[in-house]
């Protein structure tokens, strides 16, 4: 962990709330984006790293020290979207029903769904991100960390806490997917 976020993290345990403001300016951008790869959806991942803001906080005192900050504070993330896709199966509602509640056609929250992406670019990211979003959550998030966000094998272990060895593992096995599923897209779209 490097001295200013120790320091940052010392000031708020003294009382000093707003150091926790600023720490969380350091990784907030971060902390979403990558979440954003993970849970696949814009709006999920601006929830999720708000409830994970408000845990880091409440939980600050039980911060060892042992890794750097942003993998503590993405474990605890990871844990708030675990929970949150959980409670979703619960009260998942049908595209009907949403039509008829609302009276117009859902809209695609998907990031990647914006007409303004050249037509061609924007289908082969789709596919990516589709093929991506059908892969376990155990090979898409080590494969986010590390594709998207050029994490280091033990900096992902780190962040799952997780031997290395299980992190090379699910990066191997969950490219194997990745490229199945999307010769399986590609091949099915005509690209």
């Amino acid at each position: 962990m490097n001295k200013e976020d120790q320091e940052l993290i010392a000031e708020c345990l003294g009382g000093q709330t707003e150091a926790f403001g600023t720490l969380m300016e350091r990784y907030q951008d971060r902390l979403y984006h990558t979440l954003v790869g993970v849970v696949g959806s814009a709006d999920d991942a601006l929830d999720v790293a708000q409830d994970a803001a408000m845990q880091a906080f409440e939980k600050l005192d039980s911060f060892r020290g042992d890794s750097a900050f942003y993998s503590w504070l993405f474990r605890i993330a990871l844990n708030a979207a675990v929970t949150r896709h959980r409670k979703a199966k619960r009260t998942a509602v049908s595209i009907d029903a949403a039509r008829e509640h609302s009276g117009h056609e859902p809209a695609d929250p998907h990031p990647l769904a914006d007409p303004g992406f050249p037509i061609e670019q924007s289908e082969r990211q789709q596919a990516v991100w589709t093929a991506l979003l059908e892969l376990p959550e155990d090979f898409r998030t080590v494969l986010v960390l590390k594709e998207i966000e050029g994490l280091k094998y033990e900096e992902i272990a780190d962040c799952l806490d997780c031997p290395v060895g299980t992190v090379r593992s699910r990066i191997h096995r969950g490219r194997i997917e990745l490229r199945g599923k999307l010769q399986r897209i590609l091949r099915h779209d005509d690209f």
